[in-house]
């Protein structure tokens, strides 16, 4: 479900092109991803935004990260243990 910029718990606003994240198990430290050919971008709870792409986290990696953004379970368990440090990229947060 596309959302509109609209504010989140920590004040954080979405960019309207990120998908808001929801978590099947409940509290998450993920809030919203955006895939893209190649990458995912996440938004994270203290609002910071990362950029997975293939080249740095392997597209095994990011056809992964991408399964477990749709389907709501386990992403940010996934970052935190194969993939933690290997972003492209910080982005800046609106």
């Amino acid at each position: 479900m596309r959302i509109d910029s609209e504010p989140r718990r920590n004040g954080a606003v979405l960019s309207p092109l990120m998908e808001r994240y929801y978590s099947k198990a409940g509290e998450s430290g993920v809030i919203a991803y955006e895939i893209g050919r190649g990458s995912i971008v996440i938004k994270f709870v203290g609002g910071e935004k990362y950029l997975y792409t293939d080249k740095s986290a392997g597209a095994k990696n990011i056809a992964r990260m991408q399964e477990l953004a749709q389907s709501g379970r386990g992403l940010a368990t996934f970052i935190s243990q194969h993939v933690h440090d290997r972003y492209a990229r910080k982005l800046k947060s609106i």
